[in-house]
């Protein structure tokens, strides 16, 4: 870190999405908050002219990313609790068996370690689902979240959602709110009776005053779909209490008529839907006639009826996805491959969009927003997705928080005059 990272930039220079090179000034406003008061076409003086100025040319400036679906609690288990490779009944079979072995201290320092490489990256929120346990000691994983939040409060907010399985008895639930939790979380549809656990869930937010945030429809055949009954169930909820829906796969093979019909419903509730690419692409489409297809949410027709839609990484190296670098550009060109996202959209549902759905204010290069930023070495936004470098900076409310430079070497000629060497060939002999 540099001597002068933690103390806010008045000028940043970088490039924008479009690939143009800009000056953005910035100011701190009665409450402390720096925002972006102009952006104007880079002046090769200013550097001479200002301080406080911090030169991020060769980068790529976006709002800093959003985790709007974690599982802090299961990240990096995967090694310790030796999963095999499986669905999703696999995952959640492994998790309960093994959760029982894993102490607060496990948790704490494995949240910790995933949420350290995560604003790396460049993410500075995260909303983070932490299981009710069946054991003797159910909020463990509450409590270390709980800490990891606190100890990490001013450089990531971190929002805890109690994850309810079928089951788990409502006291609990009321517990882990007690005990550091601030939505209501669950699975509704894996219950016995996915709508009545719909219902129990939605019931108790109202009860508490706090959002909801459901896993909700993860599979790609069947008739037992909850979305509609969770949309109608919120319908008439105020938009102060948030109310999101996470996976949604089986509405990307839903009839295009049926379709239409829930993503105009989930509009008119308001519930934002996040897709979770990395994950239900693992765990999704292994068996019989879903064999092939893919696991992620119908973005385009949600979007298209309006439905707020953002995507994370759900789950980072455990018993649910083996993978994942706990990186929204990971997350950003899966959407570009297998969700046909245009750069552009895949940036923004990892950014802006994943954000909005976590209720927080706008931010990046845009006038009159929050000085929070993720810069990326490279030319252009589709670049960066691409390549997704190591190379960043992350910056938050003016200041940066976090800086990754690499450097790399080899024997490949960096002259023109010099000739690549032709490659060998084995004769026959």
């Amino acid at each position: 870190m540099q001597d002068n990272d933690l103390h806010p930039a008045r000028v940043i220079t970088g490039t924008l999405p479009d690939g143009s090179l800009a000056d953005l000034h910035l100011s701190s406003g009665a409450d402390g908050v720096v925002r972006v008061r102009s952006i104007q076409s880079h002046r090769p003086d200013t550097g001479a002219t200002v301080d406080g100025r911090l030169d991020l040319r060769g980068h790529v400036l976006t709002a800093p990313a959003a985790e709007p679906h974690a599982h802090l609690d299961k990240a990096l288990s995967w090694r310790e609790l030796a999963p095999p490779l499986g669905d999703l009944d696999d995952a959640i079979a492994c998790w309960r068996a093994g959760s029982v072995s894993l102490t607060e201290d496990s948790f704490r320092h494995r949240a910790l370690t995933a949420v350290a490489a995560m604003l790396r990256n460049g993410i500075t929120a995260i909303r983070t689902h932490v299981d009710v346990l069946d054991d003797e000691d159910p909020l463990r994983g509450v409590r270390a979240l709980r800490d990891v939040r606190d100890r990490l409060r001013g450089l990531v907010d971190l929002e805890i959602a109690v994850l309810a399985g079928p089951g788990t008895p409502t006291h609990h639930i009321e517990a882990a709110l007690e005990a550091g939790a601030q939505i209501i979380g669950g699975a509704p549809h894996i219950a016995d009776g996915p709508v009545d656990e719909v219902i129990r869930l939605v019931d108790l937010a109202e009860k508490h005053g706090t959002g909801i945030d459901l896993h909700v429809d993860e599979f790609l055949d069947g008739d037992h779909l909850t979305v509609s009954a969770y949309a109608e169930r919120v319908t008439d909820w105020p938009a102060s209490m948030s109310r999101t829906a996470g996976h949604c796969s089986r509405l990307a093979t839903l009839p295009p008529t049926e379709l239409d019909k829930v993503a105009a419903q989930l509009a008119r509730a308001a519930v934002s839907v996040v897709a979770l690419p990395i994950t239900n692409l693992y765990l999704l489409g292994r068996h019989g006639s879903s064999t092939g297809r893919r696991g992620i949410t119908a973005i385009d027709v949600l979007r298209h009826h309006g439905v707020l839609v953002a995507a994370g990484a759900d789950n980072i190296r455990d018993p649910f996805n083996p993978v994942g670098r706990a990186d929204p550009l990971e997350t950003a060109s899966l959407l570009i491959t297998a969700a046909h996202q245009t750069p552009s959209a895949a940036s923004e549902l990892v950014t802006s969009s994943a954000r909005k759905v976590l209720g927080l204010d706008p931010a990046g290069p845009q006038v009159g927003a929050r000085a929070d930023f993720l810069a990326v070495q490279g030319s252009d936004l589709l670049d960066v997705i691409a390549a997704a470098p190591a190379d960043r900076v992350v910056i938050v409310n003016g200041a940066v928080v976090a800086r990754t430079a690499t450097t790399s070497w080899s024997a490949l000629p960096t002259s023109r005059q010099q000739q690549i060497p032709a490659p060998c060939v084995m004769e026959n002999v």
